[in-house]
Order: C-alpha cells, then sequence, then structure tokens
C-alpha cells in the first residue's frame, strides 16, 4: 500500500528516529521513545508522520542466506550489467517495467554512463540464470550487451543511509 507523499519538515529527533529504525525497525515504541529521549505517545505519532510522508518506505526482514542455506541452498548472486540497443524513454521504461516485475531481481538501478542498468540478482542456479537470461535478455531484440558477474563471497550488505550529515546540520542551526 503506498502512501501519498507529502513535504514534511525535519528535526534531530526524526532524524534520530529514521536512524534507530533503519538499524532495527522491529524496536518496540517504547524503546525506540526510550533510546531517542521522547514519550511513547510522541514517537508513535512522529513514526506515523515519517511513514506517511513517505520517508519509510517499508519494513522488512533481512534474511541470512547463511542460515537459510540448508533449506533454499546457497544459490547465485549475480551483478548483471545491461545495455540496450536504443535508450529512448519508452524502450528503457519497457525494460525496467520487465525486470523489477522477475521474482529473481532483487535490485534494479537505471545508470548512466555505462550500462543503462545494473540487477541485483539471486537464483537458486545456473540453469535458472540461464531462465532468467531467456526472460529479461535473449528475449529483448532491444538488449545489446549483457555482462554478469557471480559474486563468490558477500564482505558487506547494508541497507543503510548515512544519515550523520543531516543530523550534524539539524544540530547546528537547532
Amino acid at each position: 500500500m503506498a502512501s501519498e507523499k507529502k513535504s514534511i519538515h525535519l528535526d534531530l529527533t526524526d532524524v534520530r528516529l529514521l536512524d534507530c529504525l533503519q538499524a532495527d525497525a522491529s524496536i518496540s515504541n517504547q524503546a525506540l521513545a526510550e533510546r531517542v529521549h521522547i514519550s511513547p505517545p510522541t514517537c508513535l505519532r512522529r513514526v506515523r508522520r515519517l511513514r506517511e510522508a513517505g520517508l519509510i518506505e517499508r519494513q522488512i526482514a533481512v534474511l541470512s542466506p547463511d542460515a537459510l542455506s540448508p533449506l533454499v541452498g546457497h544459490g547465485l548472486a549475480a551483478i548483471v550489467e545491461v545495455t540496450l540497443d536504443r535508450q529512448d524513454a519508452q524502450r528503457l521504461d519497457a525494460f525496467e517495467v520487465r525486470a523489477v516485475a522477475d521474482a529473481a531481481v532483487q535490485q534494479c538501478w537505471r545508470v548512466s554512463p555505462g550500462p543503462d542498468f545494473v540487477l541485483v540478482v539471486q537464483i537458486a542456479d545456473m540453469p535458472a540464470y540461464l531462465a532468467l537470461a531467456q526472460r529479461l535478455f535473449t528475449g529483448d531484440a532491444n538488449v545489446r550487451n549483457v555482462k554478469a558477474f557471480f559474486a563468490v563471497k558477500r564482505a558487506k550488505f547494508a541497507p543503510r543511509m548515512d544519515l550523520s550529515t543531516a543530523a550534524a546540520a539539524l544540530s547546528r542551526h537547532g
């Protein structure tokens, strides 16, 4: 359910709330309020406001691939560069819609310069990658070049925005 985004004025408490939530969104409202030194009702109201303004897209659980591997296997992670033959808005949008709709695509970035897209994909094995390549790349006459890099080790995964600059600016202007 997408909420309508509206303009919002942030203060240091809002930034602290966002920072705490991106570290652990499962924290209770009571504990969150204690961490940022506000009352629980104020905390609840502020988090609701941040969500309604679109600053919090969604709350998810980040799963452990290693812990789940006995059940689902390790699979293959790949970073895939895709260059289209023609880059008009309609063709870029069409490829993006197809890539985003594919369950194997975890992330889809439209980039410049270089390739047109960078995809992060998670697939079960090489036959699954070949099926993905057929669905997204080979079957599209507008895909000119595909370059896949298969991950051998994940050294860091931190989907976290650095809010220290915002916090410092708000502290100065208080």
